[in-house]
Protein backbone atom coordinates (compact mmCIF):
# COMPACT_ATOMS: atom_id res chain seq x y z
CA UNK A 1 0.00 0.00 0.00
CA UNK A 2 1.80 2.81 -1.12
CA UNK A 3 1.14 6.85 0.44
CA UNK A 4 0.14 9.34 -1.97
CA UNK A 5 -1.09 12.41 -2.13
CA UNK A 6 -4.61 11.07 -2.68
CA UNK A 7 -4.48 8.78 0.82
CA UNK A 8 -6.38 9.07 3.66
CA UNK A 9 -5.48 8.94 7.07
CA UNK A 10 -6.61 7.92 10.21
CA UNK A 11 -4.45 8.83 13.15
CA UNK A 12 -4.96 7.22 17.05
CA UNK A 13 -6.70 9.07 19.74
CA UNK A 14 -4.53 11.97 20.65
CA UNK A 15 -4.31 15.47 22.88
CA UNK A 16 -2.73 18.73 21.68
CA UNK A 17 -1.35 21.22 24.35
CA UNK A 18 0.09 24.87 23.63
CA UNK A 19 3.74 25.07 24.92
CA UNK A 20 5.95 27.60 25.37
CA UNK A 21 6.93 28.02 21.38
CA UNK A 22 5.22 24.81 19.82
CA UNK A 23 2.77 22.26 20.79
CA UNK A 24 2.61 18.77 22.49
CA UNK A 25 0.94 15.84 21.06
CA UNK A 26 0.33 13.18 23.70
CA UNK A 27 -0.32 9.68 22.10
CA UNK A 28 -3.09 8.70 24.51
CA UNK A 29 -2.68 5.25 24.46
CA UNK A 30 0.67 4.66 24.69
CA UNK A 31 1.46 7.81 26.62
CA UNK A 32 4.13 9.47 24.45
CA UNK A 33 4.38 12.60 24.00
CA UNK A 34 5.74 14.48 20.88
CA UNK A 35 6.74 18.47 20.41
CA UNK A 36 5.18 19.51 17.03
CA UNK A 37 5.42 23.32 14.94
CA UNK A 38 1.92 25.08 14.74
CA UNK A 39 1.99 23.88 10.80
CA UNK A 40 2.00 20.18 11.75
CA UNK A 41 -0.75 20.92 14.51
CA UNK A 42 -2.97 22.01 11.88
CA UNK A 43 -2.17 19.23 9.07
CA UNK A 44 -3.53 16.77 12.02
CA UNK A 45 -6.15 18.73 12.53
CA UNK A 46 -7.29 18.85 8.71
CA UNK A 47 -6.33 14.95 8.75
CA UNK A 48 -8.71 14.27 11.46
CA UNK A 49 -11.33 16.11 9.51
CA UNK A 50 -10.89 14.10 6.38
CA UNK A 51 -8.89 15.55 3.91
CA UNK A 52 -6.60 13.88 1.39
CA UNK A 53 -3.11 14.74 1.79
CA UNK A 54 -2.55 16.70 -1.20
CA UNK A 55 -5.48 19.14 -0.54
CA UNK A 56 -4.02 19.85 2.79
CA UNK A 57 -0.81 20.42 1.45
CA UNK A 58 -2.48 22.82 -0.94
CA UNK A 59 -3.84 24.89 2.23
CA UNK A 60 -0.93 24.65 4.35
CA UNK A 61 1.27 26.28 1.62
CA UNK A 62 -0.89 29.19 1.27
CA UNK A 63 -1.14 29.88 5.20
CA UNK A 64 2.15 29.46 5.66
CA UNK A 65 4.33 30.06 2.30
CA UNK A 66 7.57 31.01 4.15
CA UNK A 67 7.71 27.20 5.45
CA UNK A 68 8.62 24.15 3.50
CA UNK A 69 5.59 21.53 3.41
CA UNK A 70 5.99 18.34 2.45
CA UNK A 71 2.77 16.15 3.65
CA UNK A 72 4.04 12.78 1.92
CA UNK A 73 6.94 13.49 4.45
CA UNK A 74 5.15 14.32 7.36
CA UNK A 75 2.90 11.38 7.39
CA UNK A 76 5.58 9.49 6.83
CA UNK A 77 6.68 10.67 10.43
CA UNK A 78 3.59 9.74 11.73
CA UNK A 79 3.69 6.02 10.45
CA UNK A 80 6.97 5.68 11.95
CA UNK A 81 5.92 7.16 14.85
CA UNK A 82 2.79 4.77 14.79
CA UNK A 83 0.33 7.66 15.17
CA UNK A 84 -1.59 6.17 12.11
CA UNK A 85 -4.10 3.34 12.31
CA UNK A 86 -5.96 3.61 8.90
CA UNK A 87 -4.90 4.54 5.34
CA UNK A 88 -7.30 4.74 2.62
CA UNK A 89 -9.75 3.08 4.49
CA UNK A 90 -7.21 -0.19 5.34
CA UNK A 91 -6.58 -0.64 8.85
CA UNK A 92 -2.96 -0.84 9.61
CA UNK A 93 -1.50 -3.54 12.13
CA UNK A 94 -1.93 -2.46 15.64
CA UNK A 95 1.01 -0.60 16.83
CA UNK A 96 3.38 -2.37 19.57
CA UNK A 97 4.53 0.70 22.01
CA UNK A 98 5.65 -0.62 25.10
CA UNK A 99 4.44 1.51 28.21
CA UNK A 100 5.79 0.60 31.43
CA UNK A 101 3.56 0.38 34.13
CA UNK A 102 3.70 3.51 36.25
CA UNK A 103 2.73 3.61 40.03
CA UNK A 104 2.50 5.28 43.17
CA UNK A 105 -0.98 6.20 42.83
CA UNK A 106 -2.07 5.08 46.03
CA UNK A 107 -0.26 8.30 47.45
CA UNK A 108 -3.34 10.86 48.15
CA UNK A 109 -2.55 14.64 45.90
CA UNK A 110 -3.29 15.64 49.32
CA UNK A 111 -0.14 14.83 50.51
CA UNK A 112 1.96 15.94 47.73
CA UNK A 113 0.41 19.48 47.66
CA UNK A 114 0.92 19.45 51.55
CA UNK A 115 4.70 19.32 50.71
CA UNK A 116 4.37 21.58 47.67
CA UNK A 117 2.18 24.56 47.65
CA UNK A 118 2.67 28.26 47.53
CA UNK A 119 3.76 28.44 51.18
CA UNK A 120 6.31 25.63 51.20
CA UNK A 121 8.12 27.42 48.19
CA UNK A 122 8.37 30.20 50.32
CA UNK A 123 10.00 28.39 52.96
CA UNK A 124 12.12 25.93 50.41
CA UNK A 125 13.61 29.49 49.38
CA UNK A 126 14.07 31.01 52.33
CA UNK A 127 15.94 27.79 54.10
CA UNK A 128 18.59 27.83 50.74
CA UNK A 129 18.67 31.58 51.69
CA UNK A 130 19.60 30.41 55.40
CA UNK A 131 21.90 27.48 54.23
CA UNK A 132 24.16 30.29 52.70
CA UNK A 133 24.20 32.70 55.43
CA UNK A 134 25.02 29.81 57.57
CA UNK A 135 28.15 28.40 55.32
CA UNK A 136 29.19 32.34 54.83
CA UNK A 137 29.11 32.69 58.87
CA UNK A 138 30.19 29.62 59.85
CA UNK A 139 33.02 28.48 57.48
CA UNK A 140 33.45 25.62 60.10
CA UNK A 141 30.46 24.15 58.80
CA UNK A 142 31.61 24.26 55.41
CA UNK A 143 31.91 20.32 54.41
CA UNK A 144 35.45 18.76 54.02
CA UNK A 145 36.70 15.88 51.75
CA UNK A 146 37.31 13.83 55.56
CA UNK A 147 34.04 14.32 56.71
CA UNK A 148 32.95 11.05 55.06
CA UNK A 149 35.55 9.22 57.16
CA UNK A 150 33.50 8.76 60.48
CA UNK A 151 34.78 5.58 62.25
CA UNK A 152 38.73 4.89 62.71
CA UNK A 153 38.30 1.62 61.10
CA UNK A 154 38.05 1.82 57.04
CA UNK A 155 35.93 -1.19 56.87
CA UNK A 156 33.22 0.97 58.30
CA UNK A 157 33.34 3.74 56.08
CA UNK A 158 32.30 3.03 52.93
CA UNK A 159 28.95 0.68 54.33
CA UNK A 160 28.10 4.10 56.32
CA UNK A 161 28.29 5.95 53.85
CA UNK A 162 26.08 3.89 51.12
CA UNK A 163 23.54 4.00 53.53
CA UNK A 164 23.21 7.38 54.68
CA UNK A 165 23.76 8.28 50.92
CA UNK A 166 20.80 6.39 49.70
CA UNK A 167 18.81 7.04 52.01
CA UNK A 168 18.88 11.12 51.45
CA UNK A 169 19.09 10.17 47.51
CA UNK A 170 15.60 8.14 48.14
CA UNK A 171 14.69 10.95 49.69
CA UNK A 172 15.43 13.46 47.15
CA UNK A 173 13.50 10.82 44.02
CA UNK A 174 10.43 10.89 46.81
CA UNK A 175 10.08 14.72 46.51
CA UNK A 176 9.72 14.56 43.00
CA UNK A 177 7.26 11.49 43.62
CA UNK A 178 5.25 13.62 45.99
CA UNK A 179 5.35 16.59 43.60
CA UNK A 180 4.53 14.32 40.49
CA UNK A 181 1.50 13.09 42.88
CA UNK A 182 0.41 16.67 43.90
CA UNK A 183 -0.77 17.44 40.11
CA UNK A 184 -2.47 13.15 40.29
CA UNK A 185 0.51 12.10 37.56
CA UNK A 186 1.52 8.76 38.31
CA UNK A 187 5.01 7.56 38.45
CA UNK A 188 7.91 5.39 39.03
CA UNK A 189 11.48 4.78 40.36
CA UNK A 190 14.09 3.53 37.63
CA UNK A 191 18.07 3.26 37.76
CA UNK A 192 20.61 5.18 35.93
CA UNK A 193 23.85 6.19 35.62
CA UNK A 194 25.87 9.83 35.44
CA UNK A 195 29.56 9.75 34.63
CA UNK A 196 30.96 6.94 37.35
CA UNK A 197 27.81 6.77 39.38
CA UNK A 198 25.08 4.80 39.23
CA UNK A 199 21.69 6.81 40.66
CA UNK A 200 17.82 6.45 40.86
CA UNK A 201 15.59 8.96 38.91
CA UNK A 202 12.18 9.21 38.82
CA UNK A 203 10.14 9.17 35.58
CA UNK A 204 8.72 12.47 35.03
CA UNK A 205 7.71 11.61 31.70
CA UNK A 206 3.74 12.52 32.15
CA UNK A 207 5.10 15.85 33.21
CA UNK A 208 4.62 17.18 29.47
CA UNK A 209 0.78 16.92 30.43
CA UNK A 210 1.32 19.98 32.30
CA UNK A 211 1.50 23.48 30.83
CA UNK A 212 4.87 24.52 31.23
CA UNK A 213 4.72 26.98 34.19
CA UNK A 214 4.08 23.88 36.19
CA UNK A 215 6.53 21.66 34.85
CA UNK A 216 9.42 23.78 36.82
CA UNK A 217 8.27 22.49 40.30
CA UNK A 218 8.29 18.86 39.75
CA UNK A 219 11.65 19.52 38.00
CA UNK A 220 13.11 21.25 41.91
CA UNK A 221 11.17 19.37 44.08
CA UNK A 222 14.07 16.61 44.85
CA UNK A 223 16.38 20.04 45.90
CA UNK A 224 13.44 21.40 47.47
CA UNK A 225 13.79 18.29 49.82
CA UNK A 226 18.17 18.29 49.80
CA UNK A 227 17.43 22.07 51.00
CA UNK A 228 15.92 21.29 54.06
CA UNK A 229 17.76 18.41 54.73
CA UNK A 230 21.35 20.19 54.45
CA UNK A 231 19.46 23.11 56.57
CA UNK A 232 18.48 20.08 59.75
CA UNK A 233 22.01 18.44 59.22
CA UNK A 234 23.76 22.71 59.57
CA UNK A 235 21.21 23.21 62.61
CA UNK A 236 21.94 19.73 64.66
CA UNK A 237 25.64 20.78 64.32
CA UNK A 238 24.69 23.86 65.92
CA UNK A 239 22.69 23.09 68.36
CA UNK A 240 24.49 19.69 69.23
CA UNK A 241 28.01 21.55 68.80
CA UNK A 242 29.15 19.72 72.19
CA UNK A 243 27.47 16.09 71.58
CA UNK A 244 28.97 13.02 70.75
CA UNK A 245 31.51 12.51 67.84
CA UNK A 246 29.92 10.17 66.08
CA UNK A 247 26.48 12.03 66.02
CA UNK A 248 28.26 15.21 64.99
CA UNK A 249 30.77 13.06 62.10
CA UNK A 250 27.19 11.59 60.42
CA UNK A 251 25.81 15.05 60.72
CA UNK A 252 29.06 16.31 58.86
CA UNK A 253 28.78 13.13 56.33
CA UNK A 254 25.28 14.64 55.64
CA UNK A 255 26.21 17.79 55.06
CA UNK A 256 28.90 16.64 52.78
CA UNK A 257 26.34 14.22 50.85
CA UNK A 258 23.58 17.37 50.29
CA UNK A 259 25.94 19.75 49.16
CA UNK A 260 27.90 17.60 46.64
CA UNK A 261 24.33 16.58 45.32
CA UNK A 262 23.34 20.04 44.82
CA UNK A 263 26.31 20.89 43.18
CA UNK A 264 25.91 17.82 40.86
CA UNK A 265 22.45 19.51 40.06
CA UNK A 266 23.98 22.37 38.72
CA UNK A 267 26.42 20.22 36.15
CA UNK A 268 23.92 20.86 33.16
CA UNK A 269 26.07 19.57 30.97
CA UNK A 270 24.41 15.95 31.80
CA UNK A 271 20.85 16.11 32.29
CA UNK A 272 20.14 17.18 35.80
CA UNK A 273 16.77 18.43 37.07
CA UNK A 274 18.52 21.88 36.95
CA UNK A 275 19.12 21.39 33.10
CA UNK A 276 15.45 20.45 32.83
CA UNK A 277 14.30 23.61 34.00
CA UNK A 278 16.64 25.56 31.91
CA UNK A 279 14.83 23.60 29.25
CA UNK A 280 11.32 24.08 30.01
CA UNK A 281 12.40 27.94 30.79
CA UNK A 282 13.64 28.73 27.55
CA UNK A 283 11.25 26.24 25.95
CA UNK A 284 14.10 25.28 23.50
CA UNK A 285 14.09 21.25 23.89
CA UNK A 286 17.17 18.76 22.87
CA UNK A 287 19.65 21.20 24.25
CA UNK A 288 22.29 19.10 25.06
CA UNK A 289 22.11 17.21 21.59
CA UNK A 290 22.26 20.63 20.17
CA UNK A 291 24.97 22.66 22.27
CA UNK A 292 26.94 19.23 21.43
CA UNK A 293 26.51 19.93 17.71
CA UNK A 294 27.79 23.80 18.17
CA UNK A 295 30.78 22.55 19.68
CA UNK A 296 31.61 19.83 17.05
CA UNK A 297 31.23 22.82 14.74
CA UNK A 298 33.52 25.38 16.61
CA UNK A 299 36.07 22.68 17.10
CA UNK A 300 35.81 21.25 13.15
CA UNK A 301 38.88 22.68 11.88
CA UNK A 302 36.87 22.49 7.92
CA UNK A 303 32.98 21.65 8.04
CA UNK A 304 31.22 18.69 5.44
CA UNK A 305 30.58 19.87 1.76
CA UNK A 306 26.87 19.25 2.87
CA UNK A 307 25.61 19.51 6.63
CA UNK A 308 22.06 19.33 8.07
CA UNK A 309 21.38 22.30 10.21
CA UNK A 310 19.12 21.24 12.79
CA UNK A 311 19.31 24.11 15.04
CA UNK A 312 16.69 27.28 14.47
CA UNK A 313 17.95 30.31 13.87
CA UNK A 314 15.60 31.98 17.05
CA UNK A 315 16.85 29.32 19.14
CA UNK A 316 20.82 30.09 18.53
CA UNK A 317 20.91 32.39 21.59
CA UNK A 318 19.53 30.30 24.11
CA UNK A 319 21.83 27.40 22.93
CA UNK A 320 24.95 29.33 22.66
CA UNK A 321 24.03 30.68 26.71
CA UNK A 322 23.36 26.93 27.30
CA UNK A 323 26.86 26.63 25.96
CA UNK A 324 28.38 28.45 28.65
CA UNK A 325 26.61 26.90 31.36
CA UNK A 326 28.00 23.18 30.45
CA UNK A 327 31.65 24.77 30.29
CA UNK A 328 30.69 25.47 33.72
CA UNK A 329 29.54 22.88 34.61
CA UNK A 330 32.44 20.61 33.56
CA UNK A 331 34.27 23.16 35.35
CA UNK A 332 31.92 22.33 38.84
CA UNK A 333 32.68 18.29 38.16
CA UNK A 334 36.25 18.66 38.05
CA UNK A 335 35.82 20.92 41.12
CA UNK A 336 34.05 18.15 42.97
CA UNK A 337 36.55 15.56 41.75
CA UNK A 338 39.90 17.19 42.77
CA UNK A 339 38.31 19.00 45.76
CA UNK A 340 36.22 15.62 46.96
CA UNK A 341 36.18 12.47 45.36
CA UNK A 342 40.34 12.53 44.66
CA UNK A 343 41.35 12.99 48.05
CA UNK A 344 38.98 11.00 49.57
CA UNK A 345 40.35 8.26 47.59
CA UNK A 346 43.87 9.42 48.22
CA UNK A 347 43.09 9.90 52.26
CA UNK A 348 41.86 6.43 51.95
CA UNK A 349 44.74 4.44 49.89
CA UNK A 350 47.34 6.04 52.03
CA UNK A 351 45.42 5.26 55.36
CA UNK A 352 44.79 1.59 53.89
CA UNK A 353 48.34 1.18 53.11
CA UNK A 354 49.58 2.86 56.56
CA UNK A 355 47.54 -0.05 58.22
CA UNK A 356 49.23 -3.23 56.49
CA UNK A 357 52.39 -2.08 57.58
CA UNK A 358 51.20 -3.49 61.34
CA UNK A 359 51.24 -6.87 60.11
CA UNK A 360 48.61 -10.03 59.78
CA UNK A 361 48.15 -10.54 63.71
CA UNK A 362 46.61 -6.79 64.24
CA UNK A 363 43.19 -5.74 63.64
CA UNK A 364 44.76 -2.76 61.23
CA UNK A 365 45.88 -5.49 58.99
CA UNK A 366 42.73 -6.89 58.26
CA UNK A 367 41.06 -3.45 58.46
CA UNK A 368 42.86 -2.71 55.58
CA UNK A 369 42.48 -5.63 53.61
CA UNK A 370 38.44 -5.51 54.19
CA UNK A 371 38.58 -2.33 52.75
CA UNK A 372 40.68 -2.99 50.12
CA UNK A 373 38.49 -5.56 49.12
CA UNK A 374 35.50 -3.18 49.47
CA UNK A 375 37.48 -0.48 46.84
CA UNK A 376 38.07 -3.42 44.16
CA UNK A 377 35.32 -4.35 44.10
CA UNK A 378 33.64 -0.45 43.64
CA UNK A 379 35.89 -0.45 40.85
CA UNK A 380 34.82 -3.77 39.16
CA UNK A 381 31.15 -2.18 39.67
CA UNK A 382 32.27 0.73 37.93
CA UNK A 383 34.19 -0.94 35.13
CA UNK A 384 31.05 -3.20 34.71
CA UNK A 385 28.55 -0.45 34.50
CA UNK A 386 30.96 1.33 31.77
CA UNK A 387 30.96 -1.57 29.66
CA UNK A 388 27.78 -1.90 29.80
CA UNK A 389 27.32 1.89 28.81
CA UNK A 390 29.19 1.66 26.06
CA UNK A 391 28.04 -1.96 24.51
CA UNK A 392 24.75 0.22 25.07
CA UNK A 393 25.99 2.95 22.83
CA UNK A 394 27.35 1.08 19.95
CA UNK A 395 23.81 -1.06 19.91
CA UNK A 396 21.86 1.75 19.16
Amino acid sequence: MNLTLHSHLVLVPIEIRKDKKNYIVEDTSSGEFYEMPKVCIDAIQLINEGYQLGEIEIRLKSKYPHEEVDLLDFAEQLLELQLVVEMDGVKLAAPIKKQDPLGFEWISPKLGKFFFNKAAYTVYAALFVINVFLFLTHPSLFPNFKDIFIFDLMVLNIPAWLVLSFCFVMLHEFGHVLAMRAYQLPTKLTIGHRLFLIVFETDMSFVWKLPSKDRNVLYLAGICFDTFVLFAALLGQLIFADGSGIFLSVLKVIVLDAFIRMIYQCCIYMKTDLYYVFENSTGVYNLMENAQQVFRNWFRFRKPARQTEVVFEEEKRTIITYTVFYVLGVGLTLSLFFGYYLPQMLYAITTIHHCFGYGPSTYHFWDAALSSLQLLIGFLLLLYSLRKKYIKKQNI
